[in-house]
């Protein structure tokens, strides 16, 4: 739920190593959450992640609200622009990551991300659907290019074992930032204007693109090594090294060959991958609809569990990705975070029928556990992703990555409406099947990978 997450750093996950007398049984949440903040390439990330995710609260909190209530669009228009800008972020995902790994990785990141942050910017000018739909469409767009580049960012600019750390820092800061944003656009929600909706959602989307700025601070380690080009391999007379651009078109070869297209198994994990994301649109969808349709819990419930979910998530992310750049454990805490969805989705369906305080005391407790589910699930993801893909082409492959993920975002409204919110309790027994097959087939994945890959020290206990 949090945006595009029993104590995950015991035993039973496998994610931490014991604790030893070098290291304190406790250690402070920020003293965990600043680890490794020294490192130049994470500063920077870190830096933009918060600037602009002020602003993506700020503007997500108002969009559906200035849609409906200041522009006038019917709540059918409103999702025709939101399902839109979704589809759009599909195609740029591997886009993106296509684009770094040909040009500079940093700069494609900056110029996406500070178009998107203009075109949110614009949205405060939208008067009509039209309009809206339009700037929706290049504002996904734009938004899944930069978030691609990102994640290409990452693969490279960090050794294997700090990508993931990486990843959970990010996720947890984007967890803060974009509640910090939300608490700001409570302005606009109070007052009620449209002027005050406007101005809101101006400063929203110039946050945005401030918060690209940073990232002029990476070095071009981020980028991908740069390519030679028969072109360019021309001798003071004018004619071609003809060794050097047999060497050049072998490398172009090998390089059209480490494309994620030609992974079946990458291919596989990004599908199965996609359809364990659902459960971000069970937590969106399918638990405040339930609430409403099948419960006597009071509305406000949902506000209750969203602050649980945060909360836990800011908590919690960075420690429960631990070691998970082993393929191993990752697979072995996807495995766990299969169980912990089986689990959640059975006790949301307890709570239809029951009295009040009841219903709120189940539904939070399914919170939790879908909670522990998608940290744990989010770390395997992460560090499968990185670890599978070919370095060579780390932007393509994370691209591809990410696109499963979107479509995956595009399809669970349908799934959920087609299961839990259709058939009740057999429906969430359905969604339950669907989330542990996927989590079955990624750590059958992450088995195999780990048994031919060449021997490496023991995964943490």
């Amino acid at each position: 739920m949090s945006s595009s997450h029993p104590d995950p750093g015991s035993d039973r996950s496998g994610v931490d190593a014991p604790e030893t007398e070098d290291r304190p049984a406790r250690t402070h949440f920020f003293a965990r959450l600043s680890a490794g903040m020294s490192d130049p390439v994470l500063r920077a990330l870190v830096t933009a992640t918060v600037v602009s995710r002020v602003g993506r609260g700020v503007f997500l909190a108002v969009t559906v609200l200035f849609f409906t209530q200041v522009i006038g669009l019917s709540p059918a228009q409103a999702a025709v622009v939101l399902a839109v800008s979704s589809g759009c972020g599909v195609v740029a995902s591997f886009l993106g990551g296509w684009l770094a790994d040909r040009w500079s990785a940093r700069r494609l990141a900056f110029g996406f991300e500070l178009t998107g942050g203009l075109l949110l910017a614009a949205y405060a000018f939208v008067g009509d659907f039209v309009s809206a739909l339009i700037l929706a469409s290049l504002s996904g767009f734009f938004d899944s290019l930069g978030h691609s580049s990102r994640s290409a960012i990452i693969a490279r600019g960090f050794a294997p074992d700090k990508r993931v750390h990486a990843r959970a820092v990010l996720r947890t800061v984007t967890n803060l930032a974009i509640a910090a944003g939300s608490g700001v656009a409570a302005i606009a929600l109070v007052l009620g204007t449209a002027e005050a909706y406007r101005f809101v959602i101006a400063g929203a989307g110039l946050l945005c693109a401030l918060g690209s700025l940073p990232l002029l601070r990476l070095t071009s380690a981020v980028d991908a090594p740069a390519r030679r080009r028969v072109s360019s391999l021309r001798t003071k007379t004018g004619s071609i090294d003809l060794v050097a651009a047999e060497e050049a078109s072998a490398e172009r070869r090998d390089w059209n060959r480490r494309s994620p297209w030609r992974d079946p198994r990458y291919l596989l994990l990004s599908v199965l991958s996609a359809v364990f994301g659902m459960q971000f649109g069970v937590a969106e969808l399918g638990v405040p609809l339930w609430i409403t349709e099948h419960t006597t819990a009071p509305e406000a419930t949902f506000a209750v569990l969203l602050i649980v979910n945060t909360t836990l998530v800011v908590l919690f992310q960075v420690r429960a990705s631990r070691g998970t750049h082993d393929v191993r454990v990752a697979g072995r805490v996807t495995m766990v975070a299969g169980w912990l969805m089986v689990a959640a989705c059975l006790i949301y369906a307890l709570a239809a029928g029951l009295p009040t305080w009841a219903a709120i005391a189940i539904l939070v407790a399914g919170m939790v556990t879908h909670t522990f589910a998608e940290i744990l699930s989010q770390a395997g993801a992460w560090g499968l992703s990185f670890e599978l893909a070919d370095p060579v082409r780390a932007g393509a492959y994370q691209g591809v990555f990410g696109m499963g993920f979107s479509l995956g975002a595009l399809a669970s409204p349908i799934v959920v409406n087609a299961t839990a919110l259709t058939f009740g309790f057999g429906g969430w027994a359905m969604l339950a099947g669907i989330f542990l097959a996927a989590a079955v087939g990624i750590w059958l994945i992450a088995r195999r990978a780990a048994a031919s890959a060449p021997p490496s020290a023991p995964a943490p206990a």
